[in-house]
């Protein structure tokens, strides 16, 4: 395929104006409608070659120190001059949306969105678009072709309009404010795509749940749950995955590659948003409340995550014994269970474990590290959850009690051991002798029995 290098809009106006008067009406009407995709493309392009311009203007500006005739009166005012956009009239506007335009056959094409026709198909992938225009910028996508580099950062794009675009990020220029609530952005459709969120508009909806988005891209995205389809697999360790996105960052683990860094505790994360998270740990501030039983949460997730305990919802459930988790994390963990894998060893004193978290809460034993102290006693403990076992010891509270037998017990855990009492169920057999056992940790105990080890010696 040959790509044919646009001519300049200069260049362009001499030629068309003697084509309009030597040619018929109607075949002018027709070449119209087949460039109207492109003239669409370079109207909204010249906006931003604006805003470009501007800001290298204003860049040699800093520069020099020179302030020219028309900025005399402040600094300020010329800063705004330089930035400001040129207002133009848009007299043509659509029905639809109200977007205005400053040519009818700009409305023309622009009304072809809403109609839904796209009659210009790729010939690579099939995608379609409304537009001539839509489709020749596409197609660079297939020939690697990024002719517009950022003379800053040497990033390339397929389109002008994606470099001007961000062009914007170099500077700490944000010239769109919300009139909601402030925040500002470099970019026009970042504020429309903003804006959606104050409205509460969800447009796009999904046909087989009704779930409803604010974008086309996350309806696209959340359609992939629907389907067992994992295009893109991990060259490294093979594992599919629903989205490009999802790919990339699961890449960064393979390379070791962490940009985000706490600038608390110098912990480094593969993604921003996994650090944005995180940072609240450092924080005492739990904006997430629970309406059943008042917990509060840092995270949003971690709020959603728990009101499944109240709903009695496990969606994640074990495919060898059926015991069933409200999150896939723990089902993972689970799963170790039935096997014999114990990757993790202890360099101290070899013990083993299934899971990282396991081993990281052991080595605090050898290290003689207790982060957790109990207010009331001063015990102190390796764990969080430790301790607040602890507490309820200083409490006349036991909640849990026994059906069977009406004993009352401080720990959910306790009641569960408990009960096997009365089932009968002994799990933890001795490979010696064959007797068995409620609990692992008297199994434990009994097996010093079967070797010569004495290891408490009277002082």
């Amino acid at each position: 395929m040959v790509f044919v290098k646009e001519e300049s809009e200069e260049n362009m106006i001499e030629p068309e104006t003697w084509r309009i008067k030597h040619e018929e009406p109607e075949t002018w009407r027709i070449k119209q409608e087949e460039q109207g995709g492109l003239m669409n493309v370079k109207e909204e392009r010249q906006d931003l070659n604006e805003v470009e311009e501007k800001h290298q203007h204003q860049k040699a500006h800093d520069a020099t120190g020179e302030k020219s005739a028309s900025c005399s009166k402040t600094e300020n005012s010329c800063l705004q001059r330089n930035i400001r956009r040129k207002e133009v009239k848009r007299p043509f506007s659509c029905s639809q949306c109200g977007n205005g335009f400053t040519r009818k056959e700009t409305l023309k094409n622009h009304m072809l969105i809403h109609t839904g026709i796209k009659s210009f198909s790729c010939s690579q992938c099939g995608k379609t678009f409304s537009h001539k225009g839509g489709l020749w910028n596409h197609m660079l996508i297939h020939t690697g072709i990024k002719p517009f580099s950022c003379s800053q950062c040497g990033k390339s794009f397929t389109q002008k309009k994606q470099l001007n675009v961000h062009m914007l990020i170099h500077t700490s220029e944000k010239q769109l404010t919300c009139p909601q609530c402030g925040k500002t952005f470099t970019c026009k459709g970042s504020l429309k795509n903003h804006m959606l969120i104050h409205a509460g508009i969800k447009p796009f909806v999904c046909p087989q749940c009704g779930k409803s988005f604010r974008y086309k891209g996350s309806l696209k995205d959340h359609l992939l749950t629907h389907t067992s389809e994992k295009p893109f697999t991990c060259s490294e360790c093979g594992k599919s995955l629903s989205w490009r996105g999802s790919l990339k960052n699961h890449m960064l683990i393979h390379a070791g590659i962490k940009p985000f860094v706490c600038s608390q505790c110098g912990k480094g994360f593969t993604q921003k948003k996994i650090l944005n998270e995180h940072v609240l740990i450092h924080s005492s501030e739990k904006n997430f409340t629970c309406s059943e039983c008042g917990k509060t949460l840092s995270r949003r997730r971690s709020l959603k995550n728990h009101m499944l305990i109240h709903a009695g919802v496990k969606l994640f459930t074990c495919s060898q014994c059926g015991k069933s988790f409200t999150q896939k994390k723990q089902l993972n963990e689970h799963v170790l269970i039935h096997t014999s894998e114990k990757s993790l060893t202890c360099s101290q004193c070899g013990k083993s474990f299934t899971r990282k978290e396991s081993l990281k809460n052991h080595m605090l034993i050898h290290a003689g590290i207790k982060p957790f102290v109990c207010s009331q006693c001063g015990k102190r403990f390796t764990q969080k959850k430790i301790l607040n076992k602890h507490v309820l010891l200083h409490t006349s509270e036991k909640d849990f009690t026994c059906s069977e037998c009406g004993k009352i017990l401080s720990y959910r855990a306790s009641l569960k051991n408990h009960m096997l009492i009365h089932t009968g169920i002994k799990p933890f057999t001795c490979s010696r002798c064959g007797k068995s056992f409620t609990q692992k940790n008297r199994l434990n105990v009994h097996v010093c029995i079967h070797t010569s080890e004495k290891s408490f010696t009277c002082t």
